[in-house]
Formats: structure tokens, C-alpha cells, sequence
């Protein structure tokens, strides 16, 4: 008997690229197969990361009822549909910061639990308002990115954060800060201190769980961002990356995934409690104040 076919990230991210292009076209899942080669049961599983089409024309017959016409989107989704059950390394291509993002919300946006961590910054399901257009403001010049894109990117990192506040299941996080970037400056002092209240409210979530890393420890630092997505019933746990390009990075392979947890467990245990991270966050709010 052959093995059931096992929802990989690409699976996921597909999904919900597709799950989002039905719903901007309007359709139901019943009313995206009517006159299609597709059935609802078949539709519902590939949009959840659990099943691919057979055929290449069905997902092109999809895409034509959903009115996607743009061969440069219609080409790269069908290579990600035969890239499907891979567990390698995938990456979007691109020149702008949201490089390769669809395919990464749709394994973020499935996750029941995320582990996280950044050397330079806030992490992003973390960030204020105020403090993520400034990211953009000091990358804009940088990236040839217009305002109207920088402002798209802000609004999807809050719609993001939305899920650590929700009302049903919300999103467990457990981040690990490193010290020197919460001193990092950006924007001004008005806007750090508006990042520590943030960061201080969310600390008082029971589903968030913040630890700062102190600086000049010994203790082991990645040197780069880490972000372990724990998905439900049965979806594979998921890690990503960014790239020196501006892309992300995402893969379910175990190797991996072990390899990340246990830079995250090294980076948790070297942190301060989680109970020391409000007076920490109010002892830099006073500092930037003075």
C-alpha cells in the first residue's frame, strides 16, 4: 500500500496562496470547481496542504476561473506545485522585503505555536506600528521600495500580530530578545518607547512568553533569525529564515528543524526569566528617557 501523502511547507504555502486568491475572487470552495475537472474534498485538501492536483491543468484551469493572467505568477505557482512534496530548502526570488512572504504566511498562519528569535531587531509578530514603518523608512532608500509598498508591509505585520490576540486559540509565542537589539534605536526615543510598552502589554499575555538574551554573555547566539512554526494535527513543525537577499527561507526538513530548536533551547536557557523581562523593558524605557 502505497505511503499517505504527508502535508509538506510547500504544500502548506501553496495553499494558502490559493486560499487566498479564491477568496479575493469571491468564490466558495463549492463554487471555485463547479465546471472544473476538481471535486470540493479535493479543493479543500490542497488548500490545507495535505493533497497536490495530479495535473498541471487543473491548477491552470483553477487559476483561469480565479482571473490570474499574469504568466510570471501562473508559472511560478505551477513550479511550486511540482516542487510539492519537497522538504529542501525553497526561497522566494525577488528584489523587495516580502520576497517569497505568501508562501511563508500560509505555514505562519497555520501555526499553533511560534518560537522566535532575531539578533538585530524586534521580531516582527512583535513590532509596534510606530517601530515597523520605521524598519521600512531606514530600508526604503536601500531597496528602491515605493511608500505605497512600505505601507502595505507595515499594515501586514500588524494584521499578522493579530493572531497573538485573538479570541479563539490564540497564537502561543515564545521569543527570546536579544539585548542589543532592543537597545538599537530606530526611528526616535518616542518610538522605542512605545516598542517597550508594546513589548511590556504583551508580556502580560498568558499565550506570550518573552526572554531577553543579555549582551555580552558567553553563551551560544545565532547570527541569524530563527522562527520555529509548531503547526496542529499532524502538519510538519516548520522553520524559516531570512536571506542575505532579502527572501525567505522555510523548510520542514527534520535535520533542520532539529537544528533550529536546538538553537533556540541554547538561546532560551542562556535568557533571563521571563518574569525579569517587564523591569528589564521599563529600566530601557527610563534609559532612552534620560
Amino acid at each position: 500500500m502505497a505511503a499517505r501523502p504527508q502535508p509538506t511547507a510547500r504544500r502548506i504555502g501553496l495553499g494558502h496562496e490559493l486560499r487566498q486568491l479564491r477568496k479575493e475572487a469571491g468564490f466558495t470552495i463549492a463554487e471555485a470547481v463547479h465546471g472544473l475537472p476538481i471535486d470540493e474534498s479535493t479543493l479543500q485538501r490542497v488548500e490545507t496542504g495535505w493533497k497536490s492536483f495530479r495535473q498541471a491543468s487543473q491548477l491552470r484551469a483553477l487559476l483561469k476561473k480565479y482571473g490570474i493572467e499574469d504568466e510570471e505568477q501562473v508559472t511560478r505557482l505551477l513550479s511550486l506545485q511540482r516542487e510539492a512534496s519537497s522538504r529542501e530548502w525553497w526561497t522566494g526570488t525577488g528584489t523587495t522585503m516580502l520576497s517569497g512572504m505568501p508562501r511563508f504566511l500560509g505555514v505562519e498562519s497555520a501555526a499553533k505555536e511560534i518560537r522566535i528569535f532575531h539578533p538585530t531587531i524586534v521580531p516582527g509578530l512583535l513590532q509596534s506600528e510606530p517601530y515597523a514603518r520605521a524598519i521600512h523608512e531606514i530600508h526604503k532608500p536601500v531597496d528602491e521600495t515605493t511608500t505605497e509598498f512600505m505601507e502595505h508591509s507595515v499594515q501586514l505585520r500588524m494584521k499578522r500580530k493579530e493572531a497573538l490576540t485573538r479570541d479563539q486559540e490564540p497564537l502561543k509565542l515564545w521569543a527570546v530578545l536579544y539585548e542589543p537589539a532592543l537597545r538599537y534605536v530606530l526611528g526616535d526615543d518616542t518610538v522605542m518607547r512605545n516598542q517597550y510598552t508594546t513589548l511590556i502589554e504583551l508580556a502580560e499575555l498568558e499565550n506570550v512568553t518573552l526572554q531577553v538574551l543579555p549582551q555580552g554573555g558567553r553563551s551560544y547566539m545565532a547570527f541569524h533569525d530563527v522562527n520555529i512554526m509548531i503547526l496542529p494535527d499532524g502538519l510538519p513543525t516548520t522553520v524559516q529564515t531570512d536571506t542575505p537577499w532579502s527572501t525567505v527561507a522555510v523548510t520542514d526538513k527534520p535535520r533542520e528543524v532539529r537544528r533550529f530548536s536546538r538553537m533556540f533551547d541554547a538561546m532560551a536557557a542562556a535568557a533571563r526569566p521571563p518574569q525579569d523581562t517587564p523591569g528589564f523593558l521599563h529600566q530601557l524605557s527610563r534609559e532612552i528617557a534620560r
